[in-house]
């Protein structure tokens, strides 16, 4: 069963088509890589899927529902965590994930058990009561994950979940989000720029590059389709080596995302 779905999806900005046509599927319980250089349009695919942009044109379904059209219904359906903070590091690790079960109507009772829980599971609950400002970066991203599954999500973005962290906090993220989806079948649809991560822990990816997907598959085929001995050599042979320049800011689609939410809430 695929639990995300977009057909012919496409986003246009003042004449200018930042997300093209695109197709793909993700089955449930799938971890699915989606890689671009910057400025490719996954940010806008992600946004998209996650409601805070409405397609120009195109088809799209998240666990059975139109982003465009039942928004309430596909936000209880998803996680995120985005590239950069989104703590409020004037709270402590347990009242940013009570503020998050208040904010999904989580019930009080079910709320405990599963920060309680969560924390232990990302290994914070004897810092839970810790201000989040004292938290190292590699303690905020495993925060923001806990919290992100706190809402018993179906699937969960990761928008350069490891960005910036070391290799022994890189390793020890990835392990407990593949005892999740191993476990509970959650759906893990991330981005990055580590080619090895990828390669590591997709069973699929999907290329995208100046709007359109150019490529889908396993790191496998899509090394054999290039003649590459790596994911980064196919990556550069299907994208080209030219330097690109970084697109959008993640602060700014979590402020937009905030707004929204609120305005629906209220």
């Amino acid at each position: 069963m695929n639990i995300i779905q977009a057909k012919n999806l496409t986003k246009r900005f003042n004449g200018f088509t930042a997300v093209d046509n695109i197709s793909f599927e993700v089955a449930e319980g799938e971890i699915f890589a989606f890689l671009g250089p910057n400025g490719a349009g996954k940010s806008t695919t992600i946004k998209m899927l996650t409601t805070l942009l409405a397609p120009s044109s195109g088809e799209m379904l998240l666990n059975g529902h139109n982003p465009a059209k039942n928004a309430n219904e596909v936000r209880r359906s998803f996680g995120i965590v985005f590239q950069d903070p989104s703590l409020d590091d004037e709270l402590t690790a347990r009242e940013n994930m009570e503020f998050h079960g208040v904010l999904y109507g989580v019930p009080k009772r079910e709320r405990t058990e599963k920060i309680a829980t969560l924390l232990k599971f990302v290994d914070l609950a004897d810092r839970q009561n810790d201000l989040v400002k004292k938290f190292s970066g590699g303690m905020k991203r495993r925060l923001e994950i806990a919290r992100g599954l706190l809402h018993h999500p179906k699937i969960l973005f990761l928008d350069e979940p490891t960005l910036g962290l070391d290799p022994q906090t890189r390793n020890s993220m990835w392990a407990y989000l593949q005892e999740m989806n191993k476990n509970e079948g959650i759906t893990i649809f991330f981005t990055t720029h580590y080619m090895e991560e990828a390669e590591r822990i997709a069973g699929r990816i999907a290329i995208i590059d100046h709007g359109k997907i150019i490529a889908i598959g396993t790191a496998a085929e899509l090394k054999d389709r290039t003649k590459a001995d790596t994911l980064e050599g196919a990556f550069l042979a299907l994208t080209g080596k030219a330097i690109r320049e970084e697109a959008g800011n993640a602060m700014d689609h979590l402020r937009m995302m905030r707004r929204s939410w609120t305005g629906k809430r209220n």
